[in-house]
């Protein structure tokens, strides 16, 4: 250990910008034993481990990176799988560079340690030694009814068929994942990756429920009644407006809309359809993970032009920073510091967005900049197709009142500390309660009230 003066941080090695612009194929290549090795030596073994308190799920990332240095290969997968349910798939997507790698002490001069890199070949090298997740080969007599097969409903049947817990998901779309398989491109995560975990699920004896939505297809009423707990993790899939004149027009659409559509013909289905920018001027407003997807996917898509317009500057993107990156590398236009004030339309098309400059104020006590328009610096950016990337917000669905589960006034399932909701046989978690947010976050969700469940149910 100790050795982050031998080494320098190298970051996974990535297809050719010209090559992997001709599929949806993931860009970043997985370490090689030897490069996660010397990768993870350079690992200080702090007593005090930021990089651990910096992770959301608290992964113990200086045991399992230890472990990957002294070639102990099976150790340091039963310790990454310990606290994560999905660990090659964080290792993917999280931002790492917030998170865990942005807490790192080396991140200040040496180059903090690749974590997720690292993270991602623990995994897929004992997949390809055969290693499986492990789970209780008895079971008990509880059941659990999940409703939602995104990260926090995965996360939540992961450690209740831990426990030998009987878990039934019940998911409306006609894949599981949630947003891991329609809402996140397979440039940064291929969907077999998502299919097999799933699959490993159903092994360890879950009952998986596709096309079926809860209050059409099957009545809350039916799943109260057959379970001893249910847990809500339905997460945040209504996608916000701009609230700008336009932005009804035909061409403008939402950016989950536009990636789902793409990702289900991706998939192989050839029924549906989807929103085809092929040699058009693509414009994506809004400055997140999800727009830096929209952008990178309309590229592929062969559109003629693609430009991103955010509000703030780049430094105060909420975005992962190597997401920018690659959106540049890519062939991405970013224009910063630009508003929206309306959509210009004809006939039912827009043609236009009409912009507003902004500047940033002085940091205030929090060290929080605001964004001011610049009055009178109107100017339009010409368009064929509109993406909004502005966010989501929870669905509030019906069965929500007859279960008696209170939301706030935006629409968030209220819980109390042990993720129980007003109804106390329902528990919930994930962006459904919280608001968008984290694929790592909605694990936690997930993992905690699991654990309350077996609390209170064992």
């Amino acid at each position: 250990m100790l050795n982050f003066t031998k080494f320098e941080r190298i970051n996974p090695e990535k297809r050719d910008v010209l090559q992997r612009l001709k599929d949806f194929d993931e860009v970043y290549q997985v370490f090689t034993k030897q490069r996660a090795t010397e990768q993870a030596d350079r690992c200080m073994q702090c007593g005090d481990p930021y990089c651990h308190t910096g992770c959301p799920l608290g992964n113990y990332i200086p045991a399992w990176l230890k472990q990957t240095a002294i070639k102990n290969p099976d150790l340091a997968f039963a310790l990454s799988n310990e606290t994560s349910p999905f660990p090659e798939i964080l290792g993917r997507i999280c931002p790492q560079d917030v998170l865990c790698e942005g807490a790192c002490s080396l991140n200040t001069g040496h180059g903090a340690i690749s974590i997720g890199a690292i993270e991602t070949h623990i995994s897929e090298d004992a997949f390809e030694k055969g290693m499986k997740p492990k789970f209780a080969q008895e079971k008990n007599d509880k059941r659990v009814a999940i409703i939602g097969s995104g990260p926090s409903g995965i996360s939540a049947a992961t450690f209740l068929l831990r426990k030998g817990f009987e878990v039934e998901m019940f998911e409306r779309a006609d894949r599981a994942g949630g947003l891991l398989m329609y809402g996140i491109p397979g440039f940064k995560l291929d969907k077999t990756t998502v299919d097999r975990r799933i699959n490993w699920l159903l092994e360890a004896g879950m009952k998986l429920h596709l096309n079926c939505e809860i209050g059409r297809d099957k009545s809350i009423s039916e799943l109260e009644k057959e379970f001893d707990a249910i847990y809500l993790g339905i997460g945040a899939t209504a996608s916000n407006k701009v609230k700008i004149d336009g932005e009804d027009a035909s061409n403008v659409h939402f950016a989950i809309d536009f990636l789902t559509g793409i990702q289900k013909r991706n998939l192989g289905n050839k029924n549906v359809e989807y929103i085809d920018v092929r040699d058009k001027k693509v414009v994506v407003i809004g400055g997140g993970d999800t727009a830096m997807d929209c952008v990178r996917t309309s590229v592929r898509e062969g559109a003629l032009s693609v430009k991103c317009l955010y509000r703030r500057d780049e430094k105060n993107m909420p975005g992962s920073k190597k997401e920018v990156v690659n959106a540049k590398e890519e062939g991405v236009e970013f224009v910063f510091n630009v508003s929206p004030k309306s959509i210009k339309v004809e006939n039912n098309q827009a043609i236009a967005v009409e912009l507003l400059e902004t500047s940033m104020s002085e940091p205030d006590s929090s060290g929080r900049q605001k964004v001011v328009i610049n009055q009178g610096s109107e100017y339009f950016e010409d368009a064929d197709i509109v993406i909004l990337a502005l966010g989501f917000s929870p669905e509030v669905p019906a069965f929500l009142k007859e279960l008696n589960v209170e939301t706030n006034s935006w629409g968030g399932v209220v819980i109390d500390s042990s993720y129980k909701t007003s109804n106390k046989k329902v528990y919930a978690g994930g962006d459904c309660q919280r608001g968008a947010h984290l694929a790592v976050t909605a694990a936690v969700d997930g993992r905690e009230a699991a654990k309350a469940i077996i609390k209170d149910l064992l």
